[in-house]
């Protein structure tokens, strides 16, 4: 069963969305204003959020930039009575990934929410696993306090291995990443996965970069029990 927040002031709306998507399989919690909002998506896994654009307490723009900033990649699909261009632009600069102007049909807010649910948001700010953390607002890599010094190339491929971790990237994908549909030959890659784990991994204690064999590569934490 999906699972969503829905982060929204109007309770006779809240009440109708939450009611229609539950007939859809899609368990919904409610949260009526933004801080609250906040709370709840920060402490727990939900596959989307719909969040109001007017939210007392925290309005739903700065509410999707902490999320974004704090590195949290749940999809947003973002519900508001406006709908000019510049407030569309405004939303996606804020980290969402979708925006449905309302009165809306409900069917459309099922099919849009299915569809997010398969995927993680590219929108999020700050990528992490373990003690290693890629600000990619800042450009910054750090592990264990420590600033990494990273090549384009290293930091593509990073990025691409911490958007997947703990999740396998084949080696294909890795080359579509760095190199696009071109690739490059499969030296090259091992070259450049060489250093990026010289930096990444080599000066620390455990291993963040594994080779699974027959398939590709992941970034985890092997000690930690969720990522085996």
């Amino acid at each position: 069963m999906l699972t969503a927040l829905l982060i929204e002031d109007n309770l006779d709306l809240a009440n109708t969305v939450i009611d229609y998507l539950s007939l859809e399989d899609i368990q919904c919690d409610h949260a009526s204003n933004g801080v609250s909002g906040l709370e709840l998506v920060s402490t727990n896994h939900y596959d989307v959020v719909l969040l109001d654009l007017n939210l007392p307490r925290l309005d739903g723009l700065t509410l999707c930039e902490k999320l974004r900033q704090a590195g949290i990649d749940t999809p947003v699909l973002m519900l508001t009575a406006r709908d000019q261009l510049k407030d569309k632009i405004a939303g996606f600069d804020a980290g969402t990934d979708d925006y449905l102007v309302k009165p809306f049909e409900l069917q459309e807010l099922v099919i849009r929410v299915q569809a997010l649910s398969r995927r993680r948001s590219g929108q999020v700010k700050l990528l992490k696993c373990a003690d290693l953390s890629l600000n990619l607002a800042e450009k910054t890599a750090v592990r264990s306090g420590q600033s990494l010094k990273l090549s384009p190339t290293a930091w593509q491929l990073l990025e691409t291995l911490l958007r997947a971790s703990p999740n396998v990237v084949s080696r294909q994908q890795l080359e579509q990443a760095v190199w696009g549909e071109d690739g490059t030959d499969g030296n090259s890659l091992k070259v450049h996965l060489f250093n990026l784990r010289k930096v990444v991994d080599t000066p620390f204690e455990l291993p963040l970069i594994h080779t699974v064999s027959g398939h590709g590569f992941a970034l985890r934490d092997d000690n930690d029990e969720t990522s085996a």
